[in-house]
């Protein structure tokens, strides 16, 4: 177990503090990733930035792949926290638990980017061309697959950082999920 200490809003540089701030004022707290990024004086900031950039994926789209590649690296800080955003964003705990496992039955398009993102997670990359085709065939470009590999980078970023550090999670935690196949 990681010693790695989630430092408080007067613990961080100034820049920091001010980042601290913002998110207060957005979330109504520092989520514990996020202030354990800020160990680094630039580290928060820097994904952050990626985080908050344009997108051609609605934030329901953008839960689903945070969902599939949080489940395909067991990171349960990220698994916790997306349950709670998809929630928000009109997800039922059902339609959450499928898109963990790379599916979502009741939406083809969505199923399409599930079976894409967990793909692309498991095989670093390496999706199948099948994977690829049947993304398209639904409506995606090749402008979103492009989208859709910055987010996978993006949620992966806070898995390693999470299964690296065991920052204490602070969302209520997300149930556990055997999946028969990987």
């Amino acid at each position: 177990m990681s010693t790695f200490n989630v430092p408080t809003k007067n613990e961080v540089s100034e820049n920091n503090q001010a980042i601290f701030n913002q998110l207060e004022k957005g979330l109504g707290f520092v989520p514990n990733i996020y202030a354990a990024l800020a160990h680094s004086d630039t580290a928060l900031g820097n994904f952050l930035t990626i985080g908050q950039g344009k997108t051609s994926f609605s934030a329901k789209e953008k839960e689903v792949i945070n969902l599939a590649v949080s489940q395909v690296n067991e990171c349960v800080y990220c698994l916790s926290a997306h349950t709670a955003i998809g929630k928000m964003n009109g997800f039922s705990e059902d339609q959450i638990l499928e898109l963990r496992t790379g599916n979502a039955s009741f939406d083809t398009k969505l199923d399409a980017l599930a079976k894409f993102a967990r793909s692309v997670a498991i095989n670093r990359g390496a999706t199948t061309p099948e994977t690829v085709e049947n993304f398209y065939a639904v409506g995606y470009t090749k402008g979103s697959l492009a989208d859709a590999v910055l987010l996978i980078g993006e949620i992966t970023i806070t898995n390693y950082f999470h299964k690296t550090t065991d920052v204490p999670v602070d969302f209520p935690v997300a149930q556990t999920l055997e999946l028969a196949t990987v």
